[in-house]
């Protein structure tokens, strides 16, 4: 911005520095919001900003990416141990994530899943396959860059041919919504953030076909630390409630869970992340116990690979 230029002979000795201060309080005003501008890995491999979406385990941050950047994006979760028998789940996921502006992004998927279950008495039970779909949506409200924090909202409604429960075959609609929040304590170093969540599904049962709904509220805080560039180590806790019914009608129990996460930058376009996380608190309606291992798992475990392009 061209400025009228004051002869220096005529200019009072407090001018001078309140004409100043003004031009920069007018260049901040006016200046362009600071931005992403590097893919996902880059950016957490080069000093002066990072993406923290993935700087976390299950907790996630506000971040959607560069318009024009597309990525690609495993995602495998394991669950493990329940109250009765042996429970093993993996379910993955594939998803193409697109930022179609930079506070808008659409991202498509599939998914697929493993179980191996033994319950005294019964067969044991091995199955896996393709399972079903979903599409995330994600919009940001604010940005960190430009606000006190960033609050993204994500919106994920998906379809399955398995209940997640017990490994069965169904037909499972629900959806996944969220509040997504973070904000650097230490610019460039420490970053923190907060999730919470609400999911409702109804899943009909192929077998006896029987139609059962149910709802859960999470809330999740996590911590992430540059260690170097492009190597982050963190912790976050979680507390999930699950209900029966879609509207949180009957409280069904309740868990906590502690972990430790770590992120790694393999190439400028590669990343890696990972959380095991242990429930250390919980409670089932109507079971006795220190623990929740009706409803919940013991362990849960989540590893992310992402390549964009």
């Amino acid at each position: 911005m061209a400025m009228r230029q004051t002869s220096a002979r005529h200019r009072s000795p407090v001018s001078g520095p309140l004409l100043c201060g003004l031009a920069v309080m007018l260049g901040q005003l006016t200046a362009p919001a600071l931005a992403q501008t590097l893919p996902t890995a880059a950016e957490n491999l080069t000093p002066g900003d990072l993406d923290s979406e993935h700087l976390f385990g299950f907790t996630e941050g506000s971040d959607l990416g560069v318009p024009g950047e597309v990525e690609l994006e495993w995602e495998t979760s394991g669950r493990l141990g329940k109250r009765l028998g042996r429970f093993l789940a993996v379910d993955s996921g594939l998803a193409l994530k697109v930022p179609l502006t930079r506070d808008f992004r659409l991202a498509p998927g599939i998914t697929f899943n493993a179980y191996d279950i033994g319950v005294p008495g019964d067969p044991t039970r091995t199955t896996g396959g393709f399972n079903g779909g979903f599409l995330e949506t994600r919009l940001r409200l604010l940005d960190r860059r430009t606000a006190p924090f960033g609050l993204t909202l994500n919106l994920v409604p998906g379809y399955g041919t398995v209940d997640g429960g017990s490994g069965a075959p169904a037909s499972s609609f629900g959806t996944e919504v969220g509040l997504l929040a973070d904000r650097e304590v230490i610019p460039d170093m420490l970053i923190a953030a907060v999730n919470v969540g609400f999911a409702f599904s109804s899943v009909r049962m192929n077998a006896a076909d029987a139609r059962v709904a149910g709802s859960s509220v999470e809330v999740a805080g996590a911590l992430a630390y540059r260690v170097q560039p492009g190597y982050f180590l963190g912790g976050e806790v979680r507390y999930a409630w699950t209900y029966d019914g879609l509207t949180l009608d009957r409280l069904a129990g309740q868990a906590a869970y502690l972990g430790p996460t770590a992120y790694v930058t393999l190439s400028p376009h590669a990343w890696a992340s990972f959380t095991w996380s242990f429930q250390i608190a919980g409670q089932s309606a109507g079971e006795p116990g220190p623990l929740d291992l009706s409803s919940f798992d013991r362990h849960q475990m989540r590893l992310r690979v992402g390549y964009s392009f």
